[in-house]
């Protein structure tokens, strides 16, 4: 019979041996990928401006990594949202950027989101707020009441639920209150 006290480093020697065999054959991300990522997108920054909050796995060495968006933070710091080209390489995760205030920042689909001066330009929508959302298909133009579920400035995309919070939508920003998203 096993005794309890047994029992217990058994159970704990598994558990802290876990983590190490779900590790094998996990890379991690640098700050270098990261910084070149965000560069080929437009602002430029080098690894020692980028802060990972944690150690990033990807499953492959070299991972193409894609910037989806680049926002202004709570506390007036930059993050940006990045994934791998290939999901299912690593899962979506965010950084922090110190960036200069002549640095320039994308959305993801490559449009400016600087204002006139330099910086990056304030929402147009918050969250929480009420906008329209035009959807736009080969023959099809509907129009719907949606609630914002992320601040955004003009180009950037972001996401949106119908009132009731059953669909969420991806969507770019298009002018204050309005939305546009495809079918």
């Amino acid at each position: 019979m096993i005794q309890p006290r047994s029992m217990l480093f058994v159970t704990l020697s598994a558990a802290l041996a876990l983590p190490a065999a779900a590790a094998a054959g996990r890379y991690s991300i640098t700050t270098e990928q990261v910084a070149a990522a965000v560069s080929s997108s437009g602002m430029q920054i080098t690894a020692d401006q980028v802060t990972l909050p944690a150690n990033i796995l990807a499953s492959v060495a070299d991972p193409a990594l894609r910037v989806k968006s680049i926002d202004r933070g709570a506390d007036r710091s930059t993050v940006a949202r990045l994934e791998c080209a290939n999901p299912a390489q690593c899962l979506p995760f965010i950084v922090s950027l110190r960036v200069t205030p002549d640095a320039s920042a994308l959305s993801p689909h490559g449009r400016s989101t600087e204002g006139s001066q330099g910086r990056l330009s304030p929402p147009v929508v918050r969250a929480g707020s009420p906008a329209t959302l035009l959807l736009e298909g080969a023959h099809v133009h509907i129009s719907l009441s949606v609630v914002c579920l992320e601040s955004g400035a003009v180009g950037q995309t972001i996401r949106a639920s119908s009132p009731d919070h059953r669909q969420v939508y991806k969507v770019q920003v298009v002018r204050d209150g309005v939305l546009e998203g495809r079918l």
